[in-house]
């Protein structure tokens, strides 16, 4: 974390709005989260027009700083696209933005919450181990359509 890093204290998280979808894409490329065959604007823009999923930002200074995609299938909350600008990674606004997802999941009335990692990204299998989520033994499967 630089000396002008911002802490979770420092943050205000909301739902996205249409002026932040350039920043949370440029985040999400910075944290390595986009993949070649995923156009994240349209991950955006699928997120943003069901009201069983929305994508928060944490904001601090005009500048979205962190992100998370939370959705509700009717059985699980999910979260995708955890992202927390590099420069201002362990200051606490890693665990702020998932307590805000969740916080968003038990508004809708989600009772569990799950997430994949991907193949790869295992460096932050300990940080969500620190949030108490666990291996839910299972395999994702999927399919394109």
């Amino acid at each position: 974390m630089t000396a002008d890093a911002v802490t979770a204290l420092d943050v205000a998280f909301r739902e996205i709005a249409d002026g932040d979808v350039e920043q949370v894409v440029a985040l999400w490329e910075a944290c390595g989260l986009t993949r070649p065959w995923n156009d994240p604007r349209l991950d955006v823009a699928d997120a943003r027009r069901t009201p069983t999923s929305t994508v928060l930002v944490g904001v601090s200074g005009g500048q979205v700083v962190s992100s998370a995609v939370a959705g509700y299938d009717g059985h699980r909350g999910w979260l995708y696209y955890v992202a927390v600008d590099p420069q201002h990674q362990g200051g606490g606004l890693g665990r702020a933005t998932v307590g805000a997802a969740e916080e968003w999941l038990r508004r809708q009335g989600v009772r569990k919450v799950r997430l994949m990692v991907r193949h790869g990204n295992e460096r932050v299998l300990g940080f969500y181990d620190g949030l108490g989520y666990t291996d839910s033994e299972c395999v994702v499967l999927g399919r394109d359509l």
